[in-house]
Order: structure tokens, then C-alpha cells, then sequence
């Protein structure tokens, strides 16, 4: 890779950094109301919160269960807020964050 390639390339990743962080902040909102609603949705009840860890009158299998189900959705969420911010600043800068 050519020196100048390789500075614009640093400097994109450097000129990205605020727009990753609240990117980050705004997914990570997004993710824990997306996974409340599927939450209260799958559940039968009148519980609509998932279980905590340290709530006793759950089973554990009900907590890894939440807790798969919540991991799943916030690494989705993650991933389709960055590589839609990265697009995004791909096409007003020309360059790509990442790599």
C-alpha cells in the first residue's frame, strides 16, 4: 500500500471515531428498546422486563434464554448501525473507516 494510501486511510479511521461513538450510544438505545418490545411480545405473562441474573425466582434457563436473545439483537443492531455509518461516511468522504 502506497504511503499516501495509507495516511488517508488512518486519518478516515481518525475523522470516523465521533461518528462511530454515537452511532454506538444511538444502537445501543435502539437495541435495548427493540429488545424489550420482542421481550414483552414472546413472553406470556404479565411480566413484560426479561430476567435479571440475579432474580431469584427465575430458573436459569429463562435467564439464558433472555440473555441469548438480548445478545443476539444488540450485535445485530450494532452491526447494521456501523456499516450503515461507515456507508454514510464513505460517501460524503470517499474513504472507508474501517479496515
Amino acid at each position: 500500500m502506497a504511503r499516501s494510501e495509507q495516511q488517508s486511510s488512518n486519518s478516515a479511521k481518525i475523522l470516523y471515531r465521533p461518528l462511530g461513538l454515537v452511532s454506538s450510544l444511538i444502537g445501543g438505545l435502539l437495541a435495548g428498546t427493540v429488545f424489550k418490545q420482542v421481550w414483552k411480545h414472546a413472553t406470556p405473562g404479565d411480566k413484560a422486563d426479561a430476567p435479571r441474573a440475579l432474580e431469584s425466582e427465575y430458573r436459569l434457563r429463562e435467564i439464558l434464554v433472555a440473555s441469548a436473545v438480548q445478545g443476539a439483537i444488540f450485535a445485530t443492531t450494532k452491526a447494521l448501525i456501523n456499516r450503515g455509518g461507515a456507508r454514510v461516511f464513505q460517501k460524503l468522504t470517499g474513504e472507508w473507516p474501517g479496515d
